[in-house]
């Protein structure tokens, strides 16, 4: 009895034995590691959304139409009429900022629906962002509900794209907006219009030089000059503008500094 029972405790064992030999053949051939806490979920691979941009501010004792700023500063705004080739526009932007300068985009609300990247690429910059109506039409002479729509059409897209309705408003084919449209800008959340004391001429095509002339002759502390994208001679006057200004000691600031 003694042997056979001997006998049965050695099969047994050995068949522990291999079956443990066969449990850890299905794994990596080490012994099985305890049950561990599940991993945790990762983070989205989609960045977080951008910040809003800058809402209008109210200036106050400043008029509802903005033609300059402070004279006490040596400070001026270049503000651009925001439509036309996209690559003249980064062309002028990184000019800007490679000069420490910065600018106020006033953009068509088409020109965005084209280029939705733009406006974007504007604020990343370090620049204003405005409305100048949805289609670049007469503005002032439509209807009230037409001229209504040019505005809040282009503020949607902005709003869209950047969180804000941006912080100006420049009306479009004139140089100062109507008592209706000021009226109409302020309803859809703009305190103030901004208009401009120096017109470079850019969009004429007189050459890069005569932009530079037109822009120099007409600029003091204060000034708001009005320039365009899509203008090959604004971009080839950029760098010359900025060098006189710095030359007399005048530096180029978003329109939201030059008024705070």
């Amino acid at each position: 009895m003694i042997p056979t029972h001997r006998r049965d405790v050695l099969r047994t064992g050995a068949g522990l034995v291999t079956g443990g030999a066969l449990a850890a053949g299905c794994g990596t051939g080490q012994a099985a590691a305890p049950p561990t806490a599940p991993a945790p979920t990762s983070p989205s691979l989609h960045p977080p959304a951008a910040p809003a941009a800058p809402a209008p501010r109210a200036y106050p004792g400043r008029p509802a139409q903005i033609t300059h700023g402070p004279r006490t500063r040596p400070q001026v705004a270049l503000t651009f009429h925001g439509q036309g080739d996209p690559a003249l526009a980064r062309a002028l932007l990184d000019t800007a900022e490679q000069r420490g300068a910065r600018l106020t985009v006033l953009a068509v609300g088409t020109w965005l629906d084209q280029h939705p990247d733009l406006a974007r690429r504007i604020l990343d910059g370090g620049h204003d962002l405005g409305n100048h109506t949805q289609r670049h039409i007469g503005v002032n002479t439509l209807p009230e509900a037409e001229a209504r729509r040019e505005i809040t059409d282009c503020a949607a897209r902005l709003k869209r794209l950047t969180g804000s309705i941006g912080t100006w408003f420049r009306p479009s084919r004139a140089p100062a907006a109507s008592p209706l449209v000021v009226r109409l800008a302020r309803a859809a959340g703009y305190p103030h219009v901004l208009s401009y004391e120096v017109d470079s001429l850019d969009y004429t095509r007189p050459g890069a030089a005569a932009v530079t002339r037109e822009v120099l002759a007409g600029v003091r502390n204060g000034s708001v000059v009005s320039l365009h994208f899509g203008y090959p001679d604004t971009v080839a006057a950029l760098p010359d503008v900025l060098t006189e200004l710095g030359r007399r000691g005048l530096r180029a600031v978003t329109t939201t500094e030059l008024l705070s």
